[in-house]
């Protein structure tokens, strides 16, 4: 799939899949290896942000978070990763949220940002009382937000 494809169709909190089409380098070769890792991996869809016209035009992206790193229960990077829509990659939907779960939340100018995925409303107003976010909202995953990919049929993406 393209970017494109994820940036319209790809519900938040879905775990995308990014490739650059190449094989894996074997592990001796490290400079290979950590190059082919950056262009290669999975990440959450936690944010999108529509396009700019104007002075200072830009494309349609979105972000994937990639992972958390810290140590005894504080965090301390966050690593998140943005596509714009006409990105060279290829993307596959590998998960989508299921009926029931619960999304938290911000949408502001044009972009939307997911906080948390919360696998019922319980939990979600549990985490939501602990993490405060201006403007927050609780969205109910229902199973008209699921998505059909490629992938699903068995065709390569």
């Amino acid at each position: 799939m393209s970017a494109l494809h994820i940036y319209d169709s790809a519900p938040l909190g879905s775990l995308i899949r990014f490739s650059n089409g190449e094989p894996r380098p074997p592990s001796r070769f490290t400079r290979k290896l950590r190059a082919w890792n950056d262009e290669n991996g999975m990440g959450r869809l936690v944010e999108k942000m529509a396009g700019r016209a104007g002075d200072y035009p830009s494309p349609a992206t979105f972000a994937l978070h990639l992972g958390n790193y810290g140590s005894q229960g504080t965090i301390l990077m966050v690593v998140r990763r943005i596509y714009t829509v006409d990105s060279r990659l290829r993307f596959e939907i590998a998960d989508q949220p299921k009926a029931g779960m619960v999304r938290i939340l911000s949408r502001r100018e044009g972009r939307e940002e997911l906080h948390h995925l919360a696998s019922d409303m319980t939990a979600a107003e549990t985490w939501s009382a602990a993490h405060r976010y201006h403007g927050s909202v609780m969205e109910v995953v229902t199973a008209a937000d699921r998505v059909v990919s490629p992938a699903q049929f068995g065709r390569a993406a």
